[in-house]
């Protein structure tokens, strides 16, 4: 059984965010596919169940999840180069998701139209501070749920040495999100390292056995929702992510009353084949 690593939100490979793409076609039971994706341990892995329909499961190493940002952008990639589909729309337990390439002088971007957002509750300020470590006098507007398509928690903080001193604390993020669907926390300010980005992000999702997240699409595109819901006019954004973890990434982020994209590089790092793990039945 073939599978493929890449490297997505980053045109570099080694950086940005890894993924593991098997091509199971529909050989593997969910309990082999969890199996896979915790002798992985990447932040996902996604399972190609139909070249056909493009029907794709995604696993962290403890659970599978419905919808995922850049497991959408790197299967979308390894489409792409086994089929004859440039812009396949893949089949995921969300719905469907459409990619879209746009050739720039660096090389191919590839987009993700995510779900309508939801914008849910808003969190006492207090409570997501204590979550990641920080004072509340540092939480730099409404604490709020976000999906399009993966619940988020968005906490912006007021600069990036408040972002890079946050520390998830167990016990109080245990409380934050075991009542709540919303399991990824994003934190993010608006002075990234780089002056040409818009804005710095760090996505914390221990519950889904991801303690820290290099580059996370499903997430940022909860906070394009959130910045638009939250400005009143459209977002075209730069992201960075992953430095804390020495894994640059760039992450592009569109947000208007349409909806949202979200946009990155992918860069191939290995092929490989896999055993077939024995299943029960």
């Amino acid at each position: 059984m073939q599978f493929h690593i890449v490297d997505v939100f980053s045109a570099d490979p080694y950086a940005g965010n890894q993924l593991a793409v098997i091509e199971s076609e529909r050989r593997l039971d969910a309990e082999a596919m969890q199996a896979i994706a915790a002798e992985m341990n990447y932040s996902e892995t996604t399972f190609i169940e139909s070249f056909e329909t493009f029907d794709v499961r995604i696993f962290t190493p403890s659970d599978e999840i419905p919808f995922a940002g850049h497991p959408t952008l790197g299967t979308a990639s390894v489409i792409r180069d086994r089929t004859d589909a440039v812009e396949p729309t893949l089949s995921l337990p969300v719905g469907s998701v459409p990619v879209h390439v746009e050739s720039t002088p660096a090389g191919d971007v590839l987009w993700m139209t995510q779900q309508p957002p939801t914008m849910g509750e808003t969190i006492d300020r207090s409570q997501a501070a204590e979550s990641i470590g920080v004072d509340a006098e540092h939480i730099d507007g409404p604490v709020q749920v976000v999906s399009t398509g993966l619940p988020t928690i968005i906490v912006p903080v007021a600069d990036r040495e408040i972002l890079e001193a946050a520390t998830i604390d167990d016990d109080a993020y245990t409380a934050l999100v075991q009542s709540r669907d919303a399991k990824n926390v994003l934190v993010y300010c608006d002075s990234p390292r780089s002056a040409a980005n818009d804005f710095a992000v760090r996505v914390f999702a221990p519950a889904l056995g991801v303690p820290e997240d290099p580059a996370t699409g499903s997430s940022n595109g909860c906070l394009g929702a959130y910045l638009h819901d939250q400005r009143g006019e459209p977002i075209d954004a730069r992201i960075e992510q992953g430095e804390s973890m020495g894994r640059p990434s760039l992450l592009y982020i569109r947000a208007d009353d349409d909806g949202v994209q979200v946009g990155g590089s992918v860069s191939r790092v290995a092929t490989g084949s896999l055993s077939l793990p024995n299943q029960n039945g």
